[in-house]
């Protein structure tokens, strides 16, 4: 009797310790927008690295081909363009995203005076930097809902911070400051959903945008972008934080 209940007990070791049939260890789905270069890419390289399945997107696929070459999926999307948000959405009408990272985005026009704004480039940052971000997460909620970890990212920057604004750079502060405040009206409207939505500042990192005096090389960068967005729990919805996980001032 012993005997057959210790064979029955191996058994029972055994099973449980077998490899989990091909889809029940799924893994998370994340989408990148403007992943063809930048900090973009390197959040499609890292998390593609971790185990993530990533959906990166560019305007030009065609011509992303460091993207192309990270094995994940690529697809079309400009921010700006309202058919093209609607075609990534009939698109991925089926498929479940865990995490929306809102990254696209432009430096805009760099001018340090109030004479010197040209209100039609700014509008155009605002396109891009504010009202793209909200524009795909608005598209894509369904997929997000139907996603487990329900969590939104807009890659925001200290330069929308308010209390610490040094003068100039009107078009791009004004910008992440817009998508701080659309952030934090998600994160009240989702945040009944269960939805975490926070604003990530990268740093000042080494990209086309951030220009070559920066201070974080792209990998650093999005390391702690990474880290901080595997952390991410409910008590995070609607903060504004920087890519070690450190409070930013409104």
């Amino acid at each position: 009797m012993l005997r057959h209940i210790a064979r029955l007990f191996t058994l029972f070791l055994a099973l449980t310790t077998l490899p989990l049939a091909a889809g029940e260890d799924k893994a998370a789905t994340v989408l990148v927008t403007g992943a063809n270069r930048g900090i973009g890419l390197e959040l499609a390289r890292q998390l593609h690295s971790q185990g993530y399945a990533v959906i990166g997107t560019a305007r030009k696929p065609a011509q992303a081909s460091e993207l192309q070459a990270l094995d994940v999926r690529v697809e079309q999307l400009d921010v700006t363009d309202a058919a093209s948000v609607a075609a990534l959405a009939a698109t991925l009408a089926e498929v479940p995203i865990d995490i929306l990272v809102n990254n696209a985005g432009v430096g805009g026009q760099r001018v340090n005076q109030l004479a010197e704004i040209d209100f039609e480039q700014m509008a155009w940052t605002f396109e891009v930097n504010t009202y793209g971000p909200l524009r795909v997460t608005q598209a894509l909620l369904p997929n997000l809902q139907a996603g487990e970890k329900k969590t939104v990212v807009q890659i925001s920057s200290v330069m929308g911070s308010i209390a610490q604004n040094r003068g100039g750079y009107y078009s791009y502060r004004a910008s992440k400051t817009a998508l701080n405040q659309l952030n934090k009206s998600l994160s009240i409207e989702l945040g009944r959903q269960g939805f975490t939505c926070v604003a990530l500042h990268p740093g000042w990192v080494k990209t086309r945008l951030g220009g070559a005096q920066a201070q974080l090389e792209v990998k650093e960068s999005v390391a702690g972008l990474v880290q901080v967005i595997d952390g991410l729990e409910p008590a995070d919805n609607g903060r504004f934080i920087d890519f070690q996980g450190e409070e930013i001032p409104w």
